[in-house]
């Protein structure tokens, strides 16, 4: 497989060349040009598969580059005829640019190119791109040849048997043997209801950094490139691998002898710091028992409950066969020392009682996710009160996604409970120093009063900007301003409302809109109780 790199900068070209392991990724040749003019040349000489080319280039662009090689078909020439009168996308196309354009990748969509890549380069996510690249362009070879032989299904083998595992896995019907047996010649596959099976499921954890928090797409694909590259053994073999909920996958070990978990130990052991060091990722392997096809859907079953469950230590490996499932009672943490604490604004030492608490359980496999979402209960219900006594309105403060979703993930490791908490607790200290200090929550209000003094006004309206109690903030605001909450929106109001008669052709119909006040008569009372006179005369006065 061969690659062409064009750009007219020398040294984007000479690091692309030096820093990309070209070897490791399969490529024979790497050519080079610095104008579209050489990389015609190259590409009328030469068999390429991959483009990386630069967009912006004095001597024509990379998408005039792209749409010259989609007019000539190119490598048309070099395929099988087996191809011929297929619609196909070629050259798998890599643009670089420095700018992120949408009408640029707009063009480079219509084009069908691969990716659309911004400098400057960060050669680790290039390299993935450029893999991915060389798997797209090893299908269209595959394809070629399965067509030229006349065998189809080899191109749609992986899908199907993953449409068929995918329905083991979430289907409900598939306890039954016959409905298996009914997939399996629906899907022309040649399983044997008696073919022993081992399904194993990782769980996995990107940290923050993590590719898989970024680009989701690139990380899945980087993630499977690994586990296809460890589940290898001569005595099983890999049927599928299927993502069934988010950042959970299931790899299906058929084997062709009596299966060892051992064995299947070993590897995850191995997929472990892999993960750690090269998706950025924590993994929790989950190892069920082995069963015929026949009754895999219950095996599946019972392993898919304790990933339920089951509270994952991260990095580590579990057997289904030496879970227990135990009815573990609660019995909560010092709640009387927690709120001291809170109270005492001392979130480290809440956080450090917390965790000692959650270790404990887990010493003395108290812990499950029964258990911890008791225990989660019980810290939101202590920091909602606690909130409250400072008249924050908790419900308020807590929304949006970041909550969400560290709330949701809080059950699947103690890892992520910590996480959650220190969430929970950190922004709960945080307001509540912040609403310690009055004048900055009524410098907020005011702010918020002179930039939309048109908008509706009330003290509810804005307790909710600042996440307090309506009538706390009222009081707040009287004791330190001299002046109730009601009588500064109607000064607000007047001020700008005096600006505008001031500055503007407007009517004062029309000022009175804009100023908060759909009744010009009321507006012309409160103006003229205000200032002394209405806004007709005040307008006068000004220009007289």
């Amino acid at each position: 497989m061969n690659v062409l790199l064009v750009d007219d900068d020398y040294f984007v070209v000479t690091a692309l060349e030096k820093k990309i392991n070209w070897q490791a990724l399969s490529i024979d040749h790497v050519y080079t040009a610095y104008n579209i003019a050489q990389a015609q040349e190259l590409l009328r000489q030469h068999q390429i598969q991959i483009l990386i080319c630069d967009i912006e280039m004095p001597q024509g662009s990379g998408l005039e580059l792209l749409a010259w090689i989609r007019e000539e078909h190119y490598p048309t020439r070099f395929a099988q005829s087996a191809l011929a009168g297929r619609e196909k996308s070629g050259v798998q196309a890599i643009f670089l640019t420095n700018y992120a354009d949408f009408n640029y990748a707009q063009k480079a969509i219509e084009l069908q190119s691969f990716d659309y890549f911004l400098k400057p380069i960060e050669f680790d996510k290039l390299t993935l791109i450029i893999q991915k690249a060389v798997a797209k362009a090893n299908e269209q070879q595959d394809y070629a040849k399965a067509v030229q032989a006349g065998y189809y299904w080899q191109k749609n083998q992986k899908n199907v048997q993953e449409h068929f595992w995918r329905k083991l896995i979430t289907g409900k019907s598939y306890s039954n043997p016959a409905n298996i047996i009914h997939l399996n010649e629906e899907q022309n596959l040649s399983y044997e209801l008696t073919d022993r099976v081992l399904p194993v499921l990782i769980h996995v954890f990107p940290y923050e950094e993590s590719l898989g928090r970024k680009d989701k797409d690139l990380f899945d694909f980087a993630l499977l490139n690994v586990l296809y590259e460890l589940f290898q053994d001569p005595r099983f073999t890999v049927e599928s691998i299927v993502e069934f909920k988010e950042y959970n996958w299931m790899a299906l070990l058929k084997w062709k002898e009596q299966p060892d978990s051992g064995i299947v130990q070993n590897i995850c052991a191995t997929i472990i710091p892999r993960a750690n060091q090269y998706l950025k990722s924590d993994i929790c392997c989950m190892i069920a028992a082995s069963g015929k096809l026949e009754d895999i859907h219950q095996v599946i079953k019972d392993l898919l409950g304790m990933n339920e469950k089951i509270i994952k230590h991260r990095n580590q490996t579990f057997l289904l066969s030496q879970y227990e499932q135990s009815e573990a009672s609660y019995t909560p943490p010092d709640l009387t020392l927690l709120e001291q604490l809170l109270e005492q604004n001392d979130p480290h030492a809440f956080l450090e009682e917390t965790s000692g608490y959650l270790l404990g359980l887990s010493r003395t496999q108290m812990l499950n996710a029964s258990v911890l979402s008791l225990f989660r209960l019980d810290m939101v219900q202590l920091v909602y009160a606690y909130l409250k006594s400072k008249e924050i309105l908790a419900h308020k403060m807590y929304t949006g996604r970041t909550n969400d979703q560290l709330f949701m993930q809080s059950l699947h490791s103690i890892e992520d409970m910590e996480h959650y908490l220190r969430y929970l607790v950190n922004t709960a200290t945080e307001y509540r120093n912040f609403t310690e200090q009055p004048k900055s929550v009524v410098e907020e209000i005011k702010q918020h009063i002179r930039t939309h003094c048109g908008d509706e006004l009330s003290r509810t309206s804005l307790a909710e900007i600042v996440y307090l109690n309506p009538d706390y903030l009222a009081r707040l605001f009287k004791k330190e301003t001299g002046i109730s909450l009601g009588s500064y929106i109607i000064q607000a109001r007047i001020r700008a409302a005096k600006h505008l008669l001031e500055t503007t052709q407007l009517s004062v119909n029309a000022i009175a809109g804009k100023t908060g006040y759909s009744n010009y008569s009321y507006f012309t009372k409160l103006f003229k109780q205000e200032t002394g006179c209405t806004p007709v005369e005040y307008r006068r006065n000004r220009f007289a």
